[in-house]
């Protein structure tokens, strides 16, 4: 957004700490483990994962990243916007999405109760045990990149697509 379009807006706030600066081959090494964590998934699934993890975790710079990458990946605004009540939109998604939207709900929502075996299992019919890997890695990723991003108040809004990769 323009500095005309945010006037109106209250400022933004300032993040606590630059924590890629200050701890730069942890970033990397988070770099390096999201990228491997992404090889064999489609793009638009990857970033349906990261956008509902980030949901769940109040990641507001996660949440800006991985939507304006999921567009840039084709995925459509409506699927977007339907993810954060998926279980009532379900006819957004397919099957295999469906199993792995439930997944990183139980791996992000550990607080709760641990993966329950039924959620396990729908996901395993939908994924090879390298795909379903692949996926489990890439829940765990965001939800490291959401606490990085959430305890240091990074500033979401200035993302622009690809601007990482």
């Amino acid at each position: 957004m323009t500095t005309e379009e945010t006037s109106q807006y209250v400022p933004e706030h300032t993040p606590r700490l630059s924590w890629a600066q200050h701890a730069p081959e942890v970033y990397k090494a988070m770099v390096r483990l999201d990228g491997a964590a992404r090889k064999g998934l489609d793009a638009r699934l990857f970033e349906l994962v990261k956008i509902r993890a980030s949901q769940l975790n109040h990641c507001a710079y996660c949440l800006d990243m991985h939507t304006k990458d999921a567009l840039a990946a084709g995925e459509s605004i409506a699927r977007i916007v339907q993810l954060s009540a998926w279980e009532e939109s379900k006819h957004f998604y397919t099957e295999q999405e469906l199993a792995a939207i439930e997944l990183t709900e139980a791996v992000t929502v550990l607080t709760d109760s641990f993966v329950p075996d039924e959620v396990y299992e729908r996901a395993a019919k939908h994924f090879d045990e390298v795909q379903l890997t692949q996926l489990i890695a890439s829940i765990i990723v965001i939800n490291s990149w959401n606490r990085f991003a959430v305890t240091t108040r990074m500033v979401p809004g200035h993302y622009t697509p690809g601007q990482h990769g």
